[in-house]
């Protein structure tokens, strides 16, 4: 098995990897990864990734917790316990519904809060007890850390890295995932 090279640059401000993100794009270099220490707005425009789609599966997750709301509501207070509260008795769900809207309100977001951070977890490939991915602990902090792999002329992607802004640039050996 070959072992393949990849470039870190560090650079230390949010505006600067964007702009830098951009140039490399546009020289059409591949970008493996960008680590920050905090969310880069357009930084997943500029680098070409695809929208996500947890915006639909939270829809989704919010429509199981409210049907499951219903449900639950229908069976506890009409079928399978019915109760003559202060003398009114109703076996009717839809007209105790506006009774049942809390439970129905808090299922739908008990659900789609917490199937969407599964979700996220399960997407993003983050397990309990996974080992770090993190390939220079200042990315936590306050650098900004973008992985090219080198293919073809590598003094020249660290000119362009280096006219980009970036105030670190390393050469390592690329882990396989």
């Amino acid at each position: 098995m070959s072992s393949s090279k990849v470039i870190h640059a560090l650079y230390n401000d949010d505006e600067v990897v964007l702009e830098a993100v951009k140039k490399v794009k546009a020289a059409n270099h591949h970008i493996e990864e960008v680590f920050c220490p905090f969310p880069v707005h357009g930084l997943d425009k500029a680098m070409g990734l695809a929208p996500t789609r947890i915006a639909i599966a939270s829809f989704m997750y919010g429509i199981t917790g409210l049907s499951i709301a219903i449900w639950l509501t229908w069976y506890t207070m009409i079928d399978n316990w019915p109760q003559d509260i202060g003398g009114k008795p109703s076996f009717s769900w839809a007209e105790n519904m506006p009774a049942f809207v809390p439970i129905m309100f808090e299922l739908t977001v008990f659900f789609a809060a917490h199937l969407m951070v599964i979700t996220f977890y399960m997407r993003s490939r983050i397990w309990p007890f996974k080992k770090a991915e993190n390939p220079d602990p200042r990315t936590t902090d306050d650098h900004f850390l973008m992985e090219i792999p080198v293919h073809g002329d590598e003094a020249e992607l660290k000119a362009l890295l280096k006219e980009t802004g970036a105030v670190e640039i390393n050469v390592v050996e690329a882990d396989s995932h």
